[in-house]
């Protein structure tokens, strides 16, 4: 059986149903629904078993459930980084990572897990090395300790192990993220409310709105996961387009969507400034050079993609 879980959440939901869209359907989905606005990305998934976070993990541990497992994708976290509350972080992202990673590695189950890129700090350089990591917050600091401790674990595990570092991904199913949707989901609904999109002005040696960021589309992240599932390699590996874009890009897409709007630049919140990534492009060699070789989808193309879900949704 395949575990997500997380699977009722943003790229949770997508990987499932494009799972299901090859034929998989021995599927245990683990989960939180305390929000239960979720089901309605769930309600359309075929699964052969839904489990809560907590009741997985303890089953995990002292049951034989882990010797049913033939792999696991483990996304679920507590993603939000502006959480003041570090020790939930901590709990949810390291701790119970830790306790699902040592059960997998007594019954050599692989194991496939969402790291991110906001470990390589404000400048980066973004290529994957513990040397790398200036985590800012404790959503990243939760994220860089796993994934030292994984890699620790590894070095007596036969089993199959990647992190995956996801960079700034947008997509279908992202809606109960709120605050913490991607710009092209607040682009939409600014658009729809007002007419218009809000930028943020120059900063950082980046004239208005020219600030970049390496947007992915979700479909290409279940991509490189299901690659991963089919192709023996262990890491800590990008997710990413490989190609920074600006946020006027994104804008300008969305406009070019609907033909018509505008954009007004505006200042940055008090305090924000300093601690603002103005730059993210993701090395993806270590990728292409285990032999993934598909292409990301254009920005364009991808938002294209996405706001037609919107409207249709």
């Amino acid at each position: 059986m395949i575990v997500v879980t997380g699977g009722a959440g943003f790229i949770g939901s997508n990987l499932i149903a494009e799972l299901n869209s090859r034929g998989e359907t021995e599927i245990l989905l683990v989960d939180v629904l305390s929000d239960v606005s979720k089901t309605r990305y769930i309600n359309v998934l075929t699964v052969a078993d839904y489990l809560d976070q907590d009741d997985f993990i303890e089953k995990l541990e002292s049951t034989a459930l882990a010797k049913n497992l033939s792999y696991v994708f483990h996304l679920g976290a507590c993603s939000d980084t502006m959480v003041a509350d570090g020790r939930f972080v901590m709990s949810i992202n390291f701790e119970y990572s830790k306790r699902l990673l040592q059960a997998l590695e007594s019954v050599g189950c692989p194991l496939v897990y969402a790291s991110s890129a906001s470990v390589y700090g404000l400048d980066g350089p973004f290529t994957e090395s513990a040397e790398d990591c200036r985590p800012l917050n404790a959503y990243a600091y939760s994220k860089t300790l796993f994934d030292h401790f994984a890699w620790r674990v590894k070095k007596n595990w036969s089993s199959q192990l990647v992190g995956l570092r996801y960079f700034n991904v947008y997509g279908p199913y992202e809606q109960h993220k709120e605050v913490m949707s991607s710009v092209v989901y607040h682009f939409y609904n600014q658009f729809k409310q007002h007419g218009m999109l809000k930028l943020f002005r120059g900063s950082h040696g980046y004239d208005d709105g020219e600030q970049r960021r390496d947007f992915v589309y979700v479909k290409d992240t279940i991509d490189i996961k299901l690659w991963f599932m089919e192709n023996n390699y262990s890491g800590i590996f990008n997710v990413a387009s490989g190609k920074s874009r600006s946020f006027n890009d994104v804008a300008n897409a969305v406009i070019n969507y609907f033909n018509s709007g505008h954009i007004e630049y505006i200042n940055f919140p008090e305090g924000l400034e300093e601690q603002y990534q103005a730059f993210t492009e993701a090395d993806m060699s270590s990728l292409k050079d285990r032999g993934y070789q598909k292409e990301a989808t254009e920005l364009e193309d991808g938002v294209s993609s996405y706001l037609k879900f919107l409207d249709q949704n």
